[in-house]
């Protein structure tokens, strides 16, 4: 199967120019102007822009969380990420603490296969690395796994410490790879959580207030400062706001090279969301949490200027009725997470590139 798409605007990270493209077998092989090309299906896209279709490095389907399960899975999800232009996305296998890595991946492959309409990657949450597990680390990039995620959020489920993070960052620079990073103190909020229950504020608009983002500054820092130890880069996920942009852009502005991605959540929505009627807040609760409006501005700057490289969904939605309702007493068992692999294109161009706060 070959397409011809002739007479579009051509947009790719470094160039914008008027032409054509020709895919055969589902792979662009050739970009030009006036081509002359025979193909099974030629497309006028007069008017139109040509993108690469969109890569989403930060998804969460079929994921347990909470007392259930993420409402998308690989089918429903890469259905939708395809609707909004998304064509690839890495998602997140999870190793189970106690257990093989390896074992975590073939599970994910295994909820993954067949099911998917794109392309899709996996990286690994690494919850448990003793010294005899680190060489599975090895073993994951041989398998196409060259990026792990560690949490500093979460503790008792997905945390592991400091010095768990200084392994993994270590053995991931002697690989070429790449450490992932929840940048939160988690400790401190699980204090702060408790303190909010004892008093009876259990509604989940305590989901954010329990979550300062002092604390997010705080765990982008560490978890930077110990990258500049392992001598290694680091990435910092779903960055949402602008005290913890400021500690990423000092330490790029000192030469490290720390890395990090925001999400639409947070360029668009705010923490007055969590005020709604009864228990609709329970709808944005996610984690980081939705932070004052001010915020959004900062991180459109950090886009603009290259403090921030991407714009992920963190996708992880679960239904209102069924799933968000078991925190309906306590805001710290409402599921995690929420929707946006198929809106996330659409919402960087219009209120990015139409606004005029990043160009195309």
């Amino acid at each position: 199967m070959s397409v011809l798409i002739k007479n579009g605007r051509v947009i790719t990270a470094v160039d914008d120019y008027m032409g054509d493209v020709y895919i055969e077998n589902e792979t662009v092989s050739l970009i030009g102007k006036n081509l002359e090309v025979e193909a099974d299906e030629v497309i006028d896209a007069s008017g139109k822009y040509l993108f690469p279709g969109g890569l989403d490095p930060h998804t969460h389907l079929d994921m347990p969380f909470g007392g259930t399960t993420s409402a998308d899975d690989f089918e429903t999800g890469t259905r939708a990420a395809a609707h909004g232009g998304t064509t690839t996305l890495i998602d997140f296998a999870i190793q189970t603490k106690g257990h093989s890595t390896l074992e975590a991946l073939d599970t994910w492959h295994a909820k993954a296969d067949g099911k998917t309409a794109i392309d899709y990657g996996f990286h690994m949450i690494v919850t448990d690395l003793e010294d005899n597990r680190v060489h599975e680390m090895k073993m994951l990039a041989d398998a196409g796994v060259t990026s792990y995620k560690l949490f500093m959020a979460y503790p008792g489920v997905l945390y592991v410490d400091d010095g768990t993070i200084y392994r993994a960052m270590r053995q991931a620079g002697e690989n070429g790879t790449v450490v992932c990073m929840h940048a939160e103190n988690g400790i401190v909020i699980d204090e702060i959580v408790k303190i909010a229950l004892a008093e009876g504020k259990t509604e989940p608009k305590y989901h954010a207030l329990t979550r300062p983002t002092r604390m997010e500054a705080e765990g982008v820092h560490r978890a930077i400062s110990i990258a500049e130890v392992a001598q290694v880069p680091v990435y910092i996920v779903h960055l949402s706001s602008s005290d913890a942009l400021e500690q990423v852009m000092l330490a790029r502005n000192r030469g490290v090279h720390a890395f990090a991605e925001t999400c639409p959540q947070y360029l668009f929505l705010d923490d007055s969301y969590y005020e709604q009627e009864g228990f609709e807040g329970a709808k944005y609760v996610m984690t980081p949490a939705l932070r004052k409006k001010w915020n959004q501005d900062e991180l459109w700057k950090g886009l603009r200027f290259g403090d921030l490289q991407s714009i992920s969904t963190d996708h992880c939605p679960f239904c209102f009725k069924d799933q968000k309702i078991l925190g309906i007493n306590d805001f710290s068992k409402i599921p995690n997470g929420g929707p946006g692999v198929e809106n996330r294109m659409s919402l960087v161009y219009n209120g990015g590139v139409n606004s005029g706060r990043i160009s195309l």
